[in-house]
């Protein structure tokens, strides 16, 4: 491990251990809480979002940077409140997360507004709040904000371009989003000109230039690729218009898999080691380039603060056996955890009480009516029996945030754990919240 802050998060420094062979989220049980509050069950460790979100700030210190929490990852309120308390902004990409941000304690004038498809309800909404800036996809969405702007007597509307730099990022093609190949911001070629045009316009002011290049990026090398690239472009842009602000965008990849974490090898099958940038190489990659900006440089950061914070906890309902194939059935499905099925997504998965000798081979499947409700292929565990829990960790980000009712299948509880106090941040959907609002006729 290093010191600086290195990716290989051990699931000690997650606040995730075993006492006594049993698995504790911080100072709690993870078998008391599930036995409590019944499964599929999320649970999240404050202190690791904390210490997550200080680390990040402290490798970038001499940027003194802005992180504005990407709340698509997990926007439960309590984790938002936690994150504001702490002094952070945000990145919402519609009215809903606006609205969540504000709900929860969060700073419009510290949120940045994303998506490719704002509505004119939603920019209303953003400038009734006084967001920091829209973060502009089009050219034809500006001048949708300014014809918004232009309807608010004596309002203008604070506008910031998303810079496509055509920066390859690795990882999955589902979650890239810095190529011309994907639907997200401005080409590089064409945004000197469009901030050129907007600068005519008194319904728009000019705050700063954004990129986001992708999602669970484990190496530094692109994003000093793409850094590099917009250098010049923002200082000519923030020399010739007054920008404030470079957004570098999130993407920090997270570790799902550490097999000596808990000191038991053997236990599973991991895919093949990759070893990950440290937090210092991250920072040591950027900061050289952007502090001659002299600008005030923002960060989008989601899944580091809150991936490897969380657990989903699920009960073993069956075993069988095919002619090929041995699948454990737990009560947790795609519906609640979807990036296996959505991303091919690797997630480690333990079992919660302490594990019993040997070790079979088994896929780890949910009970949804489709055959890709899979949490794990030929995973090699601890022999299971019926009424076991599982724990299947790193699904702190874009867990329960993408949960469904596919099914007709209530929404699990949330739970927030800080040191040896846990309390229920979500309570359990009944099946009566699932047809609350429909008619039969």
């Amino acid at each position: 491990m290093e010191e600086r802050g290195d990716f290989h998060y051990s699931l000690r420094m997650h606040r995730i251990q075993r006492k006594g062979g049993k698995l504790y989220m911080e100072g709690v049980s993870v078998e008391a809480l599930a036995d409590r509050h019944g499964t599929p069950l999320y649970i999240y460790s404050a202190g690791t979002i904390l210490d997550h979100y200080r680390r990040l700030r402290g490798v970038l210190r001499a940027l003194n940077p802005l992180v504005c929490y990407s709340v698509k990852a997990n926007s439960n309120l309590a984790i938002l409140n936690l994150l504001a308390r702490a002094g952070s902004g945000f990145d919402v990409v519609s009215g809903g997360e606006l609205e969540r941000v504000r709900k929860a304690g969060g700073m419009a004038a510290k949120c940045v507004f994303a998506g490719v498809g704002k509505t004119e309800e939603e920019i209303e909404a953003g400038l009734r709040a006084g967001v920091k800036a829209f973060h502009v996809e089009s050219e034809e969405e500006l001048q949708a904000i300014a014809a918004v702007a232009g309807r608010k007597k004596g309002r203008w509307a604070p506008v910031a371009l998303r810079v496509n730099p055509d920066v390859a990022a690795g990882g999955h093609a589902k979650i890239t989003t810095g190529t011309y190949a994907n639907k997200f911001g401005i080409p590089f070629e064409e945004v000197a000109a469009i901030y050129r045009r907007a600068a005519g316009n008194r319904y728009l002011r000019l705050r700063g230039i954004q990129m986001h290049i992708g999602s669970q990026i484990t190496q530094a090398a692109p994003f000093r690729a793409a850094v590099r690239k917009m250098v010049p472009l923002v200082a000519r842009l923030r020399d010739r218009y007054g920008i404030d602000y470079f957004d570098i965008g999130g993407g920090v990849g997270i570790v799902y898999q550490d097999a000596l974490a808990s000191g038991q090898q053997g236990w599973w099958k991991t895919p093949k080691a990759q070893r990950f940038m440290t937090l210092h190489e991250y920072a040591v990659s950027l900061v050289s380039l952007l502090r001659e900006l002299r600008m005030q440089i923002l960060l989008e950061p989601g899944r580091f603060l809150v991936g490897n914070a969380g657990m989903l906890v699920t009960e073993v309902l069956y075993r069988k056996q095919t002619g090929k194939k041995h699948f454990t059935v737990v009560d947790a499905g795609m519906n609640d955890l979807i990036r296996p099925t959505l991303y091919e997504a690797f997630h480690q998965i333990e079992p919660v009480g302490k594990p019993r000798p040997g070790a079979i081979a088994t896929d780890v499947v949910g009970p949804v009516c489709e055959s890709g409700d899979v949490f794990g292929h030929d995973r090699t565990l601890p022999p299971v029996e019926r009424g076991d829990r599982l724990a299947i960790l790193s699904a702190g980000a874009y867990g329960f945030a993408m949960a469904s009712n596919y099914n007709t299948r209530p929404r699990p509880a949330e739970i927030l754990v800080t040191g040896s106090r846990a309390r229920v941040v979500r309570v359990r959907e009944s099946l009566a919240d699932l047809w609350r609002g429909e008619r039969k006729s």
